[in-house]
């Protein structure tokens, strides 16, 4: 049974799921919004907090990312995408709460979105904001710096759930200039390399999702 995803093409939170999916091999469909549409009556009947994104899976409904992950991961067979072993899963849910908590209001919500995002819109970037930005972000790609180590994968030699969150938020790095010089000689890039040579990871990109029809 197919999973409907529902959320903003080019949202890393809407391509973790989507991931996740093409990782265990679970077909699926993106339910694409405009901006703003998160908002309408109809998504908040699927998220009252009219955050993205939302799934579907027959009459079974989730949203919070977190939770949606670990559903598809625990649901259906295929790779298993959280380790058994105690610390590797620590590792990999802190690494999860790095992304939301840190990495997201710097590289990806602020860095991420006024270089790449707003200019596709014909928005205006807020210098201001980016500028104030670049020490969290610093800090974050030194922190997941440190805890990826000499290891293939963030929790490990085995790729998780971490692994396939941090792409989504940090393949739009070095597009920017500020994110390219943060992340110039870091072993971060050859973890990149890696994870953008799995399909999963080819199939979700940015351009492809942008493209997908938006209702009206």
């Amino acid at each position: 049974m197919t999973i409907v995803i529902h959320g903003i093409p080019g949202s890393p939170y809407v391509r973790m799921p989507m991931l996740a999916c093409e990782e265990k091999g679970v077909p699926w469909r993106l339910n694409a919004l405009g901006f703003g549409q998160q908002a309408s009556p109809e998504h908040l009947a699927r998220h009252p907090f009219g955050r993205i994104p939302a799934i579907e899976h027959g009459d079974f409904k989730l949203y919070e990312c977190q939770a949606i992950l670990r559903y598809i991961d625990a649901a259906f067979d295929g790779p298993r995408l959280t380790p058994l072993e105690p610390k590797a899963m620590a590792r990999m849910s802190q690494v999860l709460n790095i992304l939301d908590w840190y990495v997201m209001p710097s590289l990806t919500g602020v860095i991420g979105f006024n270089r790449v995002v707003k200019p596709m819109l014909g928005r205006p970037v807020d210098e201001e904001a980016i500028a104030a930005a670049v020490p969290l972000a610093r800090t974050s790609l030194q922190a997941l710096e440190d805890l990826l180590g000499s290891n293939r994968y963030f929790a490990g030699d085995e790729m998780t759930l971490a692994d396939l969150a941090a792409i989504a938020h940090l393949d739009m790095v070095p597009a920017t200039p500020e994110g390219a010089e943060l992340i110039a000689g870091s072993p971060l890039l050859g973890w990149m390399e890696r994870m953008n040579q799995r399909s999963s990871v080819q199939n979700t990109t940015m351009q492809k999702m942008m493209g997908a029809p938006v209702p009206a």
